[in-house]
C-alpha cells in the first residue's frame, strides 16, 4: 500500500514539474513573443513611477496582454528597478521584452509633442507652433498654430492642463535688436519674466534655443550671451589680417550692420567688402539701419521711409551719414554668418550698392555705375507703385 501511495504521490510530484515547467515555458513565450500593438504609438513613464504601475498602464493602453507576465519577466531579467522616467516611441507588434529594453536603457526618449516659438520682433511679438510627432513615420504633424497674446486653442490647452510632456523650441531669428527679443520672451507664456536690465546690444546669438517649461528669461540670455560669445571669439580667431578694426567689440559692430543690410547669405561677405573699402578710404558707411537704430533706439520698428531731417541728424550718434567710421554700439544681434563676413571680408572693389528689386542688391566699384543702379531701382518702386494705385 505505502508503495503504491509513494509511486502516486511521485506521479503527482512528476505531473506539477511538468506543469511548472510548461508554464514558465509559456510564460517566456508571453514575454518574447509578438505584441498586441497594432500601430506604433506613445508611451510615458511617469517620474518614480513604480513597476507595477506602468504593467498596468501598458496593458490599458493595449501595447501589452498581461501585466503580471510584464512584471515577472522584468524580474526575471533583473531589470524590474531600472525603469527611466520619459516620454518612449513603441513601435507595433513589439514584445515585453524589447518593451522593457526601450524603457529601461536610457537611451534619449522621443518627443511627441513639441511646442515651438518664433519672436517676430516687436511688443510680446511672436507665434506658437503646436506639433506632434507621429508614432512609426516620425513626420511631424501641425496642430495648431496661434499668437501667443490669444486664448489658446484647444488643443494646447488641454496638453498644458494634463502636464502632457512638450518640448519647448525659442526660435530667435536674425537681426532682431535686444529689445526686441526681449519683448519677444515675455510673449512666451511658458517662460517666467524676471529681466530688470537689457542686456548689451548685439550680444545674444540667434539661434533656435530648447527650453523647459517655467525657464526664467534670464537664464534663456544667458545662454545665448555665452553662445554669442563663443561664436565671436572663434570668428575672431580666424580673421582676416588689416581689417581697419582691431578689437573683436569692432568686428561685432560691423557684423551688426551687415546683418541689417541683407538677408541674403551669398551676399554677406560681398557688403563686408564694401563696407571695409570704405572705412579704409576713408568714406561714410551711408548704412540706412543706422539711422533707424538711432531714431527708434532700437525698441520697435520705425514704420516709414526715412526722412531726409533724420539722415541730417547729427545728434544721432548711429548716424553713419553724419559720422566717421563705426557706430559706437551694434545696432542689432548678427548671426553667424554675418559675424564670419565681418571677419572674413570678400576682397573687391565695390564701394557702392543699393537694391535691385529681387530682395538683393546691385554693386558698383565707381559713382557713375552706382547711380545707373540707383535709377533702375527707382523705375522698379515707380512702377510697383503705379502698380497698387
Amino acid at each position: 500500500m505505502w508503495k503504491s501511495v509513494a509511486a502516486n504521490a511521485m506521479s503527482l510530484l512528476i505531473v506539477g514539474f511538468i506543469a511548472f515547467a510548461g508554464l514558465i515555458a509559456w510564460g517566456q513565450r508571453q514575454y518574447t513573443e509578438q505584441g498586441p500593438l497594432a500601430t506604433a504609438t506613445y508611451f510615458e513613464v511617469p517620474r518614480g513611477a513604480s513597476l507595477a504601475a506602468v504593467s498596468e498602464d501598458l496593458a490599458e493602453a493595449g501595447i501589452i496582454d498581461n501585466a503580471t507576465i510584464f512584471r515577472l519577466g522584468a524580474r526575471y531579467t533583473e531589470r524590474a528597478g531600472a525603469l527611466r522616467f520619459g516620454n518612449y516611441e513603441i513601435p507595433a507588434e513589439v514584445s515585453m521584452d524589447e518593451i522593457m529594453e526601450i524603457l529601461t536603457t536610457g537611451a534619449a526618449t522621443t518627443a511627441r509633442y513639441t511646442a515651438t516659438y518664433v519672436i517676430r520682433g516687436g511688443a510680446g511679438g511672436g507665434e506658437m507652433r503646436l506639433r506632434e510627432r507621429e508614432p512609426g513615420s516620425g513626420e511631424m504633424i501641425e496642430l495648431a498654430s496661434f499668437d501667443p497674446g490669444a486664448e489658446p486653442p484647444e488643443a494646447y490647452a488641454e496638453l498644458v492642463e494634463a502636464e502632457t510632456p512638450i518640448v519647448f523650441r525659442v526660435v530667435v531669428p536674425e537681426g532682431l535688436t535686444v529689445w526686441q527679443i526681449v519683448e519677444g520672451l515675455r510673449g512666451a507664456e511658458f517662460l517666467v519674466d524676471d529681466v530688470e536690465d537689457l542686456p548689451a546690444e548685439g550680444t545674444l546669438a540667434p539661434d533656435t534655443y530648447d527650453v523647459a517649461r517655467g525657464t526664467t528669461i534670464g537664464e534663456l540670455l544667458e545662454e545665448m550671451a555665452d553662445a554669442q560669445t563663443g561664436i565671436l571669439l572663434s570668428a575672431w580667431s580666424g580673421r582676416a589680417e588689416d581689417l581697419p578694426y582691431d578689437t573683436v567689440e569692432a568686428a561685432l559692430v560691423m557684423a551688426s550692420l551687415i546683418e541689417k543690410e541683407t538677408g541674403i547669405a551669398g551676399e554677406r561677405r560681398e557688403i563686408a567688402g564694401v563696407f571695409v573699402n570704405r572705412l579704409e578710404a576713408g568714406m561714410r558707411l551711408q548704412t540706412d539701419p543706422t539711422i533707424i537704430y538711432g531714431e527708434t533706439e532700437g525698441r520697435g520698428f520705425l514704420g516709414r521711409g526715412i526722412r531726409q531731417s533724420e539722415l541730417a541728424n547729427a545728434d544721432n550718434p548711429w548716424n553713419t551719414y553724419q559720422i566717421d567710421g563705426l557706430p559706437p554700439t551694434p545696432i542689432a544681434n548678427p548671426g553667424r554668418d554675418a559675424i564670419e563676413a565681418a571677419v572674413n571680408p570678400a576682397e573687391t572693389d565695390n564701394l557702392f550698392f543699393v537694391a535691385d528689386g529681387s530682395g538683393g542688391h546691385a554693386f558698383a566699384a565707381t559713382l557713375e555705375e552706382h547711380n545707373r543702379n540707383v535709377a533702375v531701382w527707382r523705375a522698379l518702386e515707380a512702377e510697383r507703385a503705379a502698380g497698387e494705385d
